[in-house]
């Protein structure tokens, strides 16, 4: 079953399309990234599965269930960690939790959440003094509450320190080893890619890739480029005659490095072209498009392209 099934889906506000005929289908047990530039219509979207906003057109299916008839339902078994989650000032983390536990009409233990989220020591502190990244761990000890079978995390490393990124992925990773599924919208793409079973990318409220990140390699042809460490300034360095080769599809001076993508066999005439430019050629060696560079060819070009799984 999908955890998350949306058909069709459009919302309008006024004469502006914030989602447009979105299909995304994101299978139980799965770790789903989320992506796309700001104003692409994530987070109109996360609003729909948890019913703060109800499409113009289409259906929303959320665990099963109707996101919007069911919502209830839904969130009873769905924990959220919010973009800009704000705390109340005057409750301590300890009661933050046990608030998110009543809610949901499930028992549990508030100090092995806020354990293992990093913040037991401050569990009878009150959350207005914790800090920015304190808060972003305390808001994941509460989506955490009574093991949901769907977590929606917003941009979920905000305000973490490297060490609490790590923590967090390596909650990501427990959570779907019990068999969650995880949906998770990150403009932290280094994250994403770390954790991430599959992405989508949306674009002007439309879906123009969804695959995992091997297969968009693929599909843009940015499977691997050529990095060629050369002596003296690369800046200075006539590419022209490395674009013109067969098998090149770009040829650039990037952080006092070339950085070529290509074919695999244009890679001798590759290095070939460079020292015929008249530089030494120190060292080479072969790189993996990141998911950086998959999302600015996704979301940069003049015209979406749609890739599917």
């Amino acid at each position: 079953m999908d955890a998350i099934a949306l058909r069709g889906v459009t919302k309008q506000f006024g004469d502006v399309t914030a989602v447009d005929g979105l299909d995304l289908a994101v299978p139980e047990g799965e770790v789903f990234g989320f992506l796309g530039p700001n104003g692409a219509g994530k987070s109109t979207t996360i609003n729909m599965l948890l019913d703060f906003v109800r499409p113009t057109t289409g259906t929303v299916k959320v665990l099963g269930r109707n996101a919007q008839a069911e919502s209830v339902a839904v969130r009873q078994r769905t924990g959220v960690l919010p973009e800009g989650f704000d705390v109340y000032d005057r409750l301590t983390g300890r009661t933050h939790v046990e608030f998110a536990m009543e809610s949901k009409d499930v028992d549990g233990d508030p100090d092995r959440l806020l354990e293992r989220t990093g913040i037991a020591d401050a569990a009878d502190r009150k959350a207005g003094g914790y800090s920015k990244g304190m808060r972003q761990r305390l808001a994941l000890a509460m989506a955490l509450v009574g093991e949901p079978k769907l977590l929606i995390l917003d941009e979920p490393s905000s305000g973490l320190d490297p060490s609490g990124a790590k923590e967090m992925r390596e909650i990501v990773r427990a959570e779907a080893e019990r068999g969650a599924t995880v949906f998770f919208s990150s403009h932290v793409l280094g994250q994403v890619e770390a954790v991430c079973d599959r992405v989508g990318i949306l674009r002007e409220g439309s879906l123009v890739a969804e695959d995992s990140i091997a297969d968009l390699r693929d599909a843009v042809d940015g499977g691997e480029r050529l990095v060629v460490n050369v002596a003296g300034s690369a800046d200075a360095v006539d590419l022209s005659g490395v674009s013109a080769l067969s098998g090149v599809s770009s040829a650039d001076a990037v952080d006092g490095e070339i950085v070529v993508s290509c074919d695999a066999d244009a890679k001798p005439a590759v290095v070939d072209a460079v020292e015929g430019a008249g530089v030494a050629v120190k060292n080479f060696r072969t790189e993996e498009a990141s998911l950086e560079d998959l999302f600015l060819a996704y979301t940069e070009g003049d015209e979406p392209q749609e890739v599917r799984a």
